[in-house]
């Protein structure tokens, strides 16, 4: 947690020396990993191991990322971001939630059997990028590296969902979440151009002006709402849990979708969130100074697009929602929504459920959609089962804390979530052999 591994999309920014430390770290504190896999070095700093199990057949991919996103140093920080610190029982710092825990615990799943001199069933492969934080190329040129050499994943799991605490008004056991797709996420750019000028004699209509227009108008036309099947099933699973008064809605999910969206979208911009693509005003730039009409004014979007939308879609909503021709739409990032991978009576999805059924007893277990992306996306092209889940218990304000101030893991937690890969590796002997 010390070493801090920032990424950045300008290459020349990048603290290369940080990223060779932890490497070099992780080689210290693994060193049977590294002598007894298979590495590939991918990018600058990612790595793919391979672990070769009893038979080749299915193979397993096991992710996580090395970089975390800056620091705001005028974050209220109460204990140093990099600093490591272990305080009432949790570890402190960037990146203990996202995502090095993920790396460190299955690093440390793995030492701990090879020092049983385990061989895993099937073949298992780790992959861990170093630039998943700014959507870089490490994830896709290890996909290529797995194309290459013909390995065809039975399931891949990343980060994603966890095991949620207090994630569901009213619902008072965990919620153990596994994503089975994820929004996609694409970026634009809006510019609005004028002759600028003196602000002692502003004009109307100017750039500025045409730009808060439009964010004004697309903060007052959502997107339409809906329910993805994973959505339905989730609440169909929290129904015995919720307040007496929301189990019949909850409960027939199905039957009455659109009943249950419009009651997700009252209950707050986090439920909202699963029911629709959002789109967020992120960045603004204008005038170099107070006394100056800007000649050039732009606002970046970033936008998370539902399963069922789609990038065309979106851009033609926000073309026909700003209403204003003169402002040029740039697409910075472009990402569909990934597949949607199985889960009903599926084997691989059951091997995840029924390990943290196993590892953490009170949680209710479900697919979701996820609203964040993560480098997974990039192996459905190989793989039809993508799934995102982080074995570690969470709170309300740790899962606040990620990308924001106060980052932090329960060390017994984080314990846990090692214990939960190992398991689920161990668990790939119990599965039967493909027909």
């Amino acid at each position: 947690m010390r070493i801090a591994t920032v990424s950045d999309r300008d290459p020349a920014q990048v603290d290369r020396a940080a990223f060779d430390d932890l490497l070099a770290e992780l080689e210290r504190q693994f060193p049977l990993l590294h002598d007894r896999l298979e590495l590939t070095r991918v990018a600058t700093h990612g790595l793919l191991f391979h672990w070769s199990g009893r038979a080749q057949e299915r193979p397993v991919v096991l992710m996580g990322h090395l970089d975390v996103v800056p620091v705001d140093d005028t974050a209220p920080w109460r204990h140093p971001a990099f600093g490591g610190d272990i305080v009432d029982g949790e570890l402190w710092g960037r990146g203990t939630l996202d995502d090095k825990g993920c790396v460190v615990g299955i690093c440390e799943a793995v030492e701990r059997l090879l020092e049983q001199d385990f061989t895993p069933a099937q073949d298992v492969w780790l992959s861990f990028g170093c630039d998943e934080e700014v959507s870089g190329g490490a994830a896709r040129m290890a996909v290529e590296e797995l194309e290459r050499r013909g390995v065809r994943p039975w399931f891949v799991l990343d980060e994603g969902g966890a095991v949620a605490h207090g994630a569901f008004p009213g619902v008072k056991p965990p919620v153990a979440v596994i994503g089975v797709t994820e929004k996609g996420v694409t970026s634009l750019l809006l510019t609005a151009q004028g002759r600028g000028g003196h602000a002692s004699t502003p004009a109307r209509n100017g750039p500025t002006a045409r730009i808060a227009r439009a964010i004004n108008r697309l903060e007052k036309a959502p997107f339409p709402s809906s329910l993805p099947a994973p959505t339905r099933e989730l609440m169909t699973r929290l129904a015995p849990h919720a307040p007496v008064a929301l189990r019949p809605l909850m409960g027939n999910a199905e039957r009455l979708a659109p009943l249950l969206t419009r009651a997700l979208v009252a209950a707050g911009p986090e439920s909202a969130a699963m029911t629709r693509t959002t789109l967020a005003a992120t960045t603004l730039s204008g005038s170099p100074a107070l006394n100056v009409i800007a000649s050039r004014a732009t606002a970046g979007l970033n936008l998370r697009i539902l399963v069922g939308d789609s990038v065309d879609g979106v851009i033609a909503h926000v073309r026909k929602t700003i209403r204003d021709k003169t402002i040029d739409i740039e697409v910075v990032e472009a990402n569909e929504p990934s597949p949607l991978s199985p889960y009903d009576g599926d084997e691989a999805f059951d091997l995840l459920a029924a390990t943290i059924a196993a590892d953490f007893p009170d949680a209710v277990v479900s697919p979701y959609v996820m609203m964040a992306a993560t480098d997974s996306r990039f192996f459905t092209g190989i793989c039809e089962r993508v799934y995102r889940f982080a074995p570690f218990r969470m709170s309300k304000a740790q899962r606040e804390a990620i990308h924001s101030y106060d980052e932090r893991i329960g060390v017994d937690d984080f314990v846990a979530g090692v214990d939960w890969y190992q398991h689920l590796i161990e668990g790939l002997d119990h599965r039967t052999e493909p027909a």
